[in-house]
């Protein structure tokens, strides 16, 4: 995507005003669009063409070695022809980069476009339900260590389970005695210091 300055804002000016071999590039995809998803509408948003239903659906981006085509919600539109290179990893927007239409078979995009205006019709796919960890279970050296210590006990009690769970966690995996019994020792200083773990070694 090119954050910059929009050149123009007018889609014809755009068109005329692409880098070398990409305006025609750019100005067939236009052609293709309108014909294939009449009711689109046309905007100049970061320097890039794009077009728009309920939402932006897709955008052209002319570049001086390639253009993109890029599609808003790409991350819900079914790419059986694998089209999409480029934005993989992203959920919401991915794209299309080309130096050449041939690289894009035209039943595929027109199927992928279609695809894109139905989605840009539904709600918006809420994000994933956040996986709830299982607790931690208290370590017993730690547990044995702060009934000896009120001080250190009460301000462990007063942390959130997410600052608790970084004491319980660095305790349990000790795997030799000797380096128990340092953590344990560091810890209930922390601890009685009122410091969380990632600040126990704080002067």
């Amino acid at each position: 995507m090119d954050c910059r300055a929009s050149r123009t804002q007018d889609p014809d000016e755009w068109i005329a005003t692409c880098p070398g071999f990409t305006r025609e590039i750019c100005e067939e995809l236009r052609d293709l669009i309108f014909r294939w998803e009449p009711d689109l509408k046309e905007s100049i948003n970061s320097n890039m063409l794009c077009f728009s239903g309920r939402k932006r659906v897709c955008a052209l981006g002319a570049f001086n070695d390639h253009v993109e085509i890029a599609f808003y919600r790409g991350g819900e539109v079914a790419d059986p022809a694998r089209l999409f290179n480029h934005g993989l990893e992203s959920l919401s927007i991915r794209g299309i980069k080309l130096k050449d239409l041939s690289e894009v078979p035209k039943p595929a995009f027109k199927a992928m476009l279609h695809a894109a205006v139905a989605v840009d019709l539904s709600p918006v796919a809420p994000p994933p339900p956040k996986v709830k960890r299982e607790p931690w279970p208290m370590p017993p050296p730690l547990e044995a260590a702060l009934k000896k210590n009120k001080k250190a006990a009460a301000f462990f009690e007063s942390l959130k389970p997410t600052y608790q769970r970084e004491y319980m966690v660095w305790i349990s995996t000790a795997k030799r005695p000797e380096t128990l019994d340092k953590r344990l020792e560091e810890t209930m200083s922390a601890l009685a210091g009122g410091k969380k773990w990632a600040q126990r070694r704080e002067a």
